[in-house]
């Protein structure tokens, strides 16, 4: 089942008997786990409300099988139980007991749809018999990362809720600031309305102003300014990380990778290569392919391998003590625009 397919449901308060919910989108997961709580209704827990994890999930056979005495179901949620993973080593026992409540759902899923709401919840899952009996009897949704075009329509309906207008070009900005964290961007989207207000509009000047961006997105504002050769804007952009207490290794290291991806744009362009392929981009980081190209264009290929050499010499020099990460960054970025 898609996101969208269970969210459509739980908001018509539809509830199944057996959920089996993971995947990397946290905030759309637990946001669809609190709606299955709400629409259940009232919960006392160790009576009509179990929690399992790892440590106590042995016990859910006869949780299932124990009346929720004064009710008329018991909702059950067992989180990141481990029975969804391969063991490293062959355990018969772990391997028996997943096949045993597997084949327990099978036969007795009469039962559980009689008086039992049952969700699992992992954040990745591999195929087995315990996955096979859900897929069988209940729903599974892989709340898999939203690409920038579901991510734009969500927060476009969240503005529209609050009478905000705001074009997709914007929210396709916001999204390059603050990536594509839905946590993050609720949040961003939220600061945003608030400051247009009813009526109001969010333009991209407030956008750039109020949200706060990612350090990918500030390295792709230095690396703009020190292809434009305008040193001192890339140094105050580097200088307004530091001041941000963004840890002055961490900058390093995200330059790093950053001139690497500007490095494999040159070269996959060169040998007519697949960009998305060559830098194994998420499907919801296809937007990055052209940014990079973009950036690439400022370098040479021998200049953006040389900064990737001098970086990494500079974390060499760093450990041994020969020289202040700050002042070697700046060097570097120096030293290129001074050509």
């Amino acid at each position: 089942m898609k996101i969208e397919e269970l969210e459509a449901e739980l908001k018509n308060k539809e509830l199944h008997s057996l959920y089996l919910l993971y995947g990397e989108e946290t905030f759309l997961l637990e946001t669809s786990l609190k709606k299955i709580k709400s629409n259940f209704g009232e919960l006392v827990k160790g009576i009509n409300y179990i929690l399992l994890d790892e440590t106590n999930i042995q016990n859910i056979i006869s949780d299932i099988e124990i009346p929720a005495f004064g009710y008329d179901k018991k909702l059950i949620i067992a989180k990141n139980t481990g029975l969804f993973k391969k063991s490293k080593k062959s355990n018969s026992k772990d391997d028996s007991f997943e096949t045993k409540l597997a084949d327990y759902i099978n036969e007795n899923i009469k039962i559980i749809n009689n008086s039992i709401v049952l969700i699992f919840v992992e954040e990745a899952v591999e195929k087995n018999k315990l996955l096979e009996a859900i897929e069988k009897n209940g729903v599974i949704c892989n709340f898999e990362e939203l690409k920038p075009p579901q991510i734009i329509k969500r927060l476009k309906a969240i503005c529209n809720a609050y009478k905000v207008n705001v074009t997709e070009q914007n929210l396709q900005l916001l999204v390059e600031y603050c990536g594509t964290n839905m946590q993050d961007l609720i949040n961003e989207i939220r600061k945003l309305i608030e400051y247009a207000g009813s009526g109001g509009e969010i333009q991209k000047e407030v956008i750039e102003i109020l949200t706060i961006k990612q350090i990918d997105a500030i390295v792709f504002d230095l690396t703009d300014n020190l292809g434009k050769k305008d040193i001192q804007k890339a140094m105050e952009v580097l200088d307004g990380l530091v001041y941000n207490k963004e840890p002055i290794q961490k900058i390093l290291i995200t330059l790093y990778n950053h001139f690497r991806k500007l490095y494999i744009a040159k070269l996959s362009e060169k040998y007519n290569r697949n960009l998305a392929e060559s830098m194994n981009l998420k499907p919801n980081q296809m937007f990055l392919t052209t940014k990079y190209k973009k950036q690439s264009e400022y370098f040479e290929e021998t200049e953006l391998r040389k900064i990737i050499d001098e970086l990494i010499n500079l974390d060499k020099n760093y450990k041994i003590g020969k020289i202040d990460l700050s002042i070697g960054l700046k060097a570097i970025l120096c030293n290129y625009c001074s050509k």
